[in-house]
């Protein structure tokens, strides 16, 4: 399947210039620091399948650390929306220390946004999640097709700077995660490529099974 699809899309930018490699060329290593409410309402409506809901991310491409992207996911039904803002190291630091002042002080409205929600409902740093990716691009209806794999993550550390964090898988690692994103519709050529493929549709949230550990046992 990465095969054909490499045929007829390009790769991403992050894989054509990725420095770091899970394997040489195929693909680049992405992880994520997700922040929650003290009560964690971020997790429990996507659980709960709530139609309006959002989710709050840190995330570095492991490729080049010295930045990072700081992502607010909006979701209301089969629609949704991701704002985007990138940081520093540094910044990013600051952020996973919980010091949100930073936001204020860049004065930029999708950070007051941001400020805003993570101070009013006390959003505090909760699970990491890394993975494998790799992605196809296609610039007709903003098409993209992401395989993502080696799914693993942690509830205790949550420096996502780090090259010594020790974390657990929680996916099948014979298993991969397809995800078709597009504007309208897909075209033709590339249902035709998916029809063939062994898989089962669902509604994957890495953040929920990141927090299967904390969430199933108690301490």
């Amino acid at each position: 399947m990465r095969h054909q699809l490499s045929q007829v899309l390009h790769r991403d930018f992050h894989s054509n210039h990725s420095l770091y490699r899970f394997r040489k060329g195929d693909g680049y290593t992405i992880r994520s620091l997700y922040f929650d409410t003290l009560e964690d309402r971020d997790y429990w409506e996507k659980i709960d399948g709530v139609e309006i809901r959002r989710k709050c991310r840190l995330r570095t491409y492991m490729n080049d650390p010295s930045f990072c992207v700081l992502e607010l996911k909006k979701k209301q039904g089969q629609y949704q929306q991701k704002t985007s803002y990138r940081l520093t190291r540094a910044q990013g630091e600051r952020l996973i220390q919980g010091d949100y002042s930073l936001l204020l002080e860049l004065n930029h409205p999708f950070l007051l946004e941001c400020y805003q929600m993570m101070t009013q409902h006390v959003y505090r740093p909760k699970s990491v999640v890394t993975y494998e990716r790799e992605a196809f691009v296609a610039k007709e209806n903003k098409i993209r097709v992401t395989f993502d794999q080696m799914i693993r993550g942690t509830e205790s550390n949550f420096d996502i700077f780090s090259d010594q964090l020790t974390e657990i898988p929680f996916f099948d690692p014979y298993y991969v995660v397809l995800e078709v994103k597009y504007r309208g519709f897909l075209l033709q050529y590339i249902k035709d490529l998916l029809v063939g493929l062994e898989k089962q549709q669902l509604s994957v949230s890495k953040y929920c099974f990141s927090r299967k550990v904390s969430k199933h046992f108690l301490f």
